[in-house]
């Protein structure tokens, strides 16, 4: 079912939002898949700078609500693509799981992002080192793909 309500908004999304050319400035929403599922917003702050974040299903063990928010770093120079731009990115965030005994960690996501050179939309790889601090200390991975579409660029 959520599925399903996902893929009918992200439709609607795209068929209303108006078509921009770059994706390195403004707020981009989307999906994650891995591990969490769910929907994925970014919201560039600077030039190379943003916050991103996902509202999500763990399926980890007990399958629970997740809520993570990170501030992003990229990096431009590292990679060239022959179209479009192919970035670094890294950065340091948080997490909440919601589940019979919640969990709150440190996010330190890395993985590479391409913003495509003529449609509103990049798609990411990242892989995530995380700490639980509390109701115990652990450490996890998780690892998503995922994909956005941005609604409007500001130039910097």
């Amino acid at each position: 079912m959520v599925r399903l309500i996902m893929f009918f908004v992200l439709t609607a999304v795209l068929l209303v939002c108006g078509t921009v050319e770059a994706q390195d400035s403004g707020f981009g929403l989307g999906v994650i898949l891995g591990e969490p599922t769910g929907i994925s917003g970014k919201l560039w702050i600077e030039n190379s700078k943003a916050i991103d974040g996902a509202v999500a299903w763990s399926f980890d063990k007990e399958s629970a609500v997740h809520l993570h928010a990170d501030l992003l770093f990229h990096d431009f120079n590292l990679f060239k693509a022959e179209k479009g731009k192919l970035l670094l990115y890294y950065g340091i965030g948080g997490r909440i799981k919601f589940e019979d005994k919640s969990k709150v960690g440190v996010r330190f996501p890395g993985g590479i992002n391409y913003l495509f050179p003529e449609a509103p939309l990049d798609v990411f790889l990242e892989i995530v080192p995380l700490l639980d601090l509390a109701p115990s200390t652990k450490f996890r991975l998780n690892a998503a793909i995922g994909i956005r579409y941005f609604f409007q660029q500001d130039t910097y």
